[in-house]
This record gives C-alpha cells, structure tokens and sequence, in this order.
C-alpha cells in the first residue's frame, strides 16, 4: 500500500451512513476536523448528543489490539477522573468496528470508532498564564500515574518496537534526515542526536518506565474559563501515540509543545516543570537527560512535519503547523546551551513549587 494513501479520504455522506448503520444515529451536522494521519468528523445527531467519528489510518487499523488499548487507556483515565473521551458502543455492542470501503483508493479496511465530545478550546487558542502551565504539567504527570496503574491482556502491544514518534528511538530520524539536505537546521539535528546517544541512552537504566501518551501537545488538550478568569483542563485527546516509554518522556513532550505556543519559550519550561514535580519528583538522570530529550522531541517534529509533507503536500498547511516557530524555538535553546536553559528551568520550578504549595 502507497504510503500515500494510508490517510482514509471520507467524505460527509460516507460518514452520515456509517453513523446510521453502526449506531443508529441520524447526524444533522457533520463537520471535518483538521488530523494529522486519521480523520476525525464532529457529528451531531438529531437524537441528542455530540461525537466525534473517528475513522483510523489504513495502516494503524492493521493492529486492532493496539487501537483496543488506546481505546481502554481512555475510559480508564475517565474513570480515574481525568477528562478523556469514551466510545460509544456499536449496535451489536462492539467499541470500534473494522470496515471495508472505497474512499477513493480502492477498498481498504479501516478501524472506526464513535467518541464521546469534549468541550473546550484547544490549549493553543488560550494564553499560557503561568498557572495554567502549572496545571498543565501537573496533568500530564497524574495522566501518567494514573496510566502505569492500568491492567489489560493487550499492554504488550504498547511496546511498539521502532515507533518512529518515541523518544526511545529518536536514532530513527536518520534514516529521514535528508529531507533536511541544503537546510543548515540539519547541523542541529546531528548535534542533537550525537547528544541523545551519549548523554540519554547511557542513562536510560536509571530513568524511570511508564506507558506515555506520547502527544500531550496544544492541540491535544482543552480548556475551559474558571470562575478566577484563567482556564482548567476540561479534556485530553489523541492516545494514538501511546506507547511504553519513561516518565520523562512525557514531560520533554510537554514542555516542547507548549513552547511552541508562548511568546517566551524558555520561561515554559519552569512552571510545568513545578506541576510535574508536585505529583512525580525527577531523579537526577531524568533532570540530567531533560534538555536533550526537549530538544530530541523539536528535531521528531521538524523532520517528521518536513517528511509528510513530501508524501502528502495538499495536507501541507496542518502538517507545518509545528514548524513556523519550532525551527526558530529549537535554534534558540540549542544557542542559549544547555547549562543556561537548565538553570532557568530548574531554579523557576523550585520557586513556583513553592508558591504553590503553600
């Protein structure tokens, strides 16, 4: 199968008959999201409600088991108070239903699922107060927590060997780094990855396991307004990056994130830093390794985004999302040096765990 077309190409009346035929809902307004390899459709019916139909990959929907996991991950943190979303059962009670279809490349299978509506703004339409950077670390370590507790006969699937968006295998991007040829941002991303080899793969022993969500990124979180005029955490979406990585991980992957989305990335770092720790302290080869993993995930991102868009150049817009300011935020903390960017971050967080523990 072309790699072209992997992203399934439904289109509203598609959709509107898959709604009926799988869960007897009659959609009265059909809308496509932006997605990055799935496609997502806000559905409302006009028997009540709001959903989102989830129509997976081609490629993913090979590995039901793994889409079951991701599927259990969620209600599980729901249950565990954390807003996720949850599937709906189909009419013969199934969470996902595997359907053959043509949507323009020939009949191909692809995993469907119908998701309960979160409400909200996504993270990266709001600004980043301080607390709210405090929360979000803060969530994403009890995500985490919370997601280590969790029992299923299909957790193995989650050790995902070669999963070209972990952390543990950031050496992948080698074999991707020539779409980076004449760019000088390639520079960067060898030193980068010469630093990950040395200074992240030998610690790796004393850094601590958990499965990761593995995107807990701007567009992956909703806010609410509260009732002080900030914003709380309403949802969490996307699990289909979850894999088995380390604690750590998750908290590089959300600090390069929300970096992305402020007008001073370096001061990011400190306040979700101070949310983590107040639930997960680091241990000192996770604090020596988070520089290079912040970084590791910028060079992920820019080359990845720089690759899809080779295979998918009419998604170009969504998949560059990333790169207006990443190529510049990853220049500036790789210049700022690692011992500048650590002191910010680390003398901010014991400041603001103070302020808000008190």
């Amino acid at each position: 199968m072309s790699a072209k077309h992997v992203k399934p190409n439904f289109n509203q009346s598609q959709v509107a008959e898959m709604v009926k035929r799988l869960f007897r809902l009659t959609a009265s307004e059909i809308r496509q999201l932006p997605s990055y390899d799935d496609q997502n459709f806000y559905v409302a019916p006009i028997e009540g409600g709001e959903y989102i139909l989830k129509i997976m990959n081609a490629k993913d929907s090979e590995n039901p088991n793994l889409v079951e996991m991701q599927t259990y991950a969620m209600s599980f943190l729901q249950k565990n108070g954390l807003p996720a979303q949850i599937a709906v059962p189909t009419t013969s009670g199934q969470l996902m239903s595997l359907e053959e279809l043509d949507c323009g490349y020939g009949c191909q299978k692809y995993l469907v699922r119908l998701l309960t509506y979160l409400p909200g703004t996504t993270i990266s339409k709001v600004p980043l107060s301080q607390q709210l950077l405090y929360e979000i670390g803060k969530t994403a370590a009890k995500m985490d927590t919370i997601l280590q507790k969790m029992e299923h006969p299909h957790l193995s699937t989650l050790e995902r060997d070669k999963f070209i968006w972990s952390l543990s295998h950031v050496l992948l991007l080698e074999s991707y780094i020539y779409v980076l040829d004449g760019d000088p941002l390639q520079e960067i991303v060898k030193s980068v990855m010469r630093l990950y080899k040395t200074s992240v793969v030998p610690k790796r022993s004393e850094l601590r396991k958990c499965i990761n969500h593995g995107d807990f990124n701007d567009l992956n979180v909703l806010v609410q307004p509260d009732e002080t005029d900030g914003h709380r955490i309403s949802g969490i979406l996307d699990f289909g990056d979850m894999n088995s990585g380390y604690y750590v991980h998750d908290l590089a992957i959300t600090i390069m994130y929300m970096m992305m989305e402020h007008p001073k990335p370096l001061e990011v770092g400190g306040p979700i830093l101070a949310g983590w720790e107040s639930i997960l302290p680091l241990n000192e080869a996770e604090k020596d390794c988070l520089y290079v993993l912040v970084l590791s995930r910028f060079c992920q991102s820019l080359v990845l985004a720089r690759y899809s868009v080779t295979l998918h150049p009419e998604n170009a817009e969504y998949l560059m999302i990333s790169s207006k300011n990443g190529v510049r935020i990853l220049r500036e903390i790789w210049e700022h040096g690692r011992e500048h960017v650590e002191k910010v971050w680390f003398q901010s967080a014991a400041q603001l765990g103070e302020k808000y523990c008190m």
